[in-house]
């Protein structure tokens, strides 16, 4: 399974600029699926209207997946209203996830929602959402509906960098899975004008296999296999 990473620049609140910028790295990606930060359409900005599966904004991203026969993982909010994750493909977009472990005033604005897993080409891969990566009876609940990965959309700040790995080493030590994680580069909306960039992928064993910069528009990629445990 190929798979990548990607942290595009975002606009605050512009989601037509930041979904041609999601295109964007879809096509530079050339990868099966692409996974994309927290609410990176939106940025982190908490008051942001929620974006429907049929948003017409979404159509370059559904016509660059059309392109390059890939599945995105966007980062959005989501009705409900819920910080969620939108699979998107060449065909269309839905709700693939909805964050378990809000955090701080995301409670105000947002409901929780439960584990889930997406599954690609025979490959069943379980989704997060920044917090949830932090909570190991997340990725627990989410091994337990069978996974072969565990991606994830994330916000850090500049200085936060290492707590990607540190998460993914402990999933994969727990589950004997590989993860790929998704982080902001750059200005991100809301209070984080710095972020850690740094997206990465890691294999079953815990071992870094693609990372990508501090600097935004940057994507990784990776070729995964299943792990024999």
């Amino acid at each position: 399974m190929s798979i990548a990473v990607a942290q595009p620049r975002c606009v605050a609140h512009d989601v037509t600029a930041n979904a041609k910028a999601h295109a964007e790295a879809v096509r530079a990606a050339g990868a099966r699926v692409v996974v994309f930060p927290e609410m990176s359409l939106t940025g982190y900005e908490l008051q942001a209207a929620p974006i429907a599966p049929d948003d017409e904004r979404l159509a370059p991203i559904v016509a660059a997946c059309a392109e390059a026969g890939t599945l995105a993982l966007v980062g959005a909010p989501v009705p409900g209203p819920h910080i969620g994750i939108l699979a998107v493909h060449g065909k269309g977009a839905h709700v693939a996830y909805e964050k378990v472990c809000l955090h701080g005033r995301e409670a105000f604005h947002f409901m929780p929602g439960e584990p889930a897993v997406i599954e690609v080409d025979g490959w069943r891969m379980g989704l997060a959402v920044c917090r949830d990566t932090g909570v190991p009876e997340h990725a627990a609940r989410t091994a337990a509906l069978g996974m072969d990965g565990y991606v994830a959309g994330v916000l850090h700040a500049d200085h936060e960098a290492e707590v990607h790995g540190e998460r993914a080493r402990r999933v994969a030590a727990d589950h004997g899975v590989w993860i790929a994680t998704a982080a902001f580069a750059g200005p991100s909306g809301g209070s984080f004008d710095r972020t850690s960039g740094r997206s990465g992928i890691w294999s079953a064993d815990g071992e870094l296999l693609a990372e990508a910069s501090a600097d935004p528009d940057d994507v990784a990629r990776a070729v995964v296999g299943k792990s024999l445990r």
